[in-house]
């Protein structure tokens, strides 16, 4: 059986991409989110957390000896050469996980929400690009808010990311998301109605 019509949702963090997922799943179409992948590879059992204990030493561990995942991501998001260490050790297994969920879709299609979907060429994984976008200054509101840090940080892990413009440059549609959530509502639906439509003309070529 082919595999379904895929569309990366991406767009910086603290962007929306979860409300815009979570509007895509309402209309029925299935969304895998790929940070709840790379959740899931760094559980206790999974080989991926001894390679980072490996990697980046037992303090990078909570006393129960799961991912200490705040300290983990202060790291990375200060050092780049960090940052491509732990992206070694998870991003080929993240890979391998996706590629079993869309084999296994029977949906028209389905969407892979992931934040640097493009900073990390897993934008190859899928037919269309849709792109969550919001001002920066509204991101570093929204992330300081959300994770309760200082701006100075909530700056790096912005820096540490593709620029808007960047991303606005790769994406195929775009869904502005910095006014009201009934707005997002009804730019969703449309977007729904056009990749069915893409999936159709998919299947018949």
């Amino acid at each position: 059986m082919a595999s379904p019509f895929r569309v990366g949702l991406t767009g910086g963090v603290a962007s929306g991409k979860s409300l815009v997922s979570s509007l895509f799943r309402d209309l029925g179409t299935p969304v895998l989110d790929a940070d709840q992948v790379s959740r899931e590879i760094v559980q206790i059992g999974e080989p991926a957390l001894d390679e980072i204990a490996a990697e980046f030493g037992a303090g990078v561990l909570l006393a129960d000896g799961s991912l200490d995942r705040r300290r983990l991501r202060e790291l990375v998001f200060t050092d780049e050469v960090a940052r491509r260490r732990l992206e070694k050790i998870t991003h080929p297994k993240i890979r391998q996980r996706i590629h079993e969920w869309i084999d296994a879709q029977t949906a028209p299609y389905c969407i892979l929400e992931n934040a640097i979907l493009l900073e990390s060429g897993m934008d190859r994984l899928v037919d269309r690009v849709l792109l969550v976008d919001v001002s920066e200054e509204l991101q570093r509101s929204r992330l300081m808010q959300r994770d309760s840090i200082e701006s100075a940080l909530a700056q790096k892990m912005l820096s540490a990311q593709w620029s808007r413009e960047q991303r606005l440059e790769r994406a195929d549609d775009v869904l502005r998301n910095d006014a009201k959530p009934e707005d997002a509502r009804r730019r969703v639906k449309a977007l729904h109605k056009q990749y069915l439509q893409m999936s159709c003309a998919n299947d018949a070529s």
